[in-house]
């Protein structure tokens, strides 16, 4: 993404786009009424009816089954996976990542992560960049992480899930991150 996708001045584009990015990983979350609440009323943006029309239970079981599994999950929302891992927030990926949230003080605990590879920790990540930091350190982190692995997850997910909000999700979240 160019510095002109941030606004001339990198301000309210910018902050936009960290917003975008927050709601994106509570989205990519356990689903909550909360969310089920903004997406129905709107807060989230323009959403296809099939999607505001989601249920908590059916948004549980599909997060269930794509992301965390009876056994293995069909779409692990880790990027050490895609990148090679056979272990979630493990190995040199997990370990570039924390060195990430180290150097820039973002607390992990503070957004209620369960491993620093997770989809949602990252663009949180991006969020808190994007707030705290210049635009070029947030691009850097995207092209060393996110855009490293993100597109094949997605496609996992828009190819293995039955309910309409994922496949919208996966669309907004690689819409989002794209350059």
């Amino acid at each position: 993404m160019s510095k002109a996708a941030y606004g001339s001045d990198g301000g309210r584009d910018r902050a936009t786009l960290a917003g975008g990015y927050a709601v994106l990983a509570d989205c990519w979350r356990q689903p909550t009424e909360r969310l089920l609440e903004e997406v129905a009323t709107g807060t989230l943006g323009e959403i296809d009816p099939s999607v505001r029309d989601a249920d908590l239970e059916s948004l549980r079981v599909e997060h269930a089954r794509l992301f965390v599994g009876p056994d293995r999950p069909r779409c692990p929302p880790y990027e050490t996976v895609y990148r090679g891992s056979e272990v979630p927030g493990a190995g040199p990926t997990a370990r570039a990542i924390e060195k990430w949230y180290r150097t820039y003080d973002f607390d992990l605990e503070s957004v209620g992560c369960n491993l620093p590879d997770h989809v949602a920790t990252e663009l949180e990540f991006a969020a808190y960049l994007l707030e705290h930091e210049d635009v070029a350190i947030c691009e850097e982190f995207l092209d060393e992480h996110l855009r490293q692995w993100l597109d094949g997850f997605l496609a996992d997910v828009r190819q293995e899930t039955r309910e309409p909000y994922y496949e919208a999700l996966s669309e907004l979240t690689g819409a989002a991150v794209d350059r």
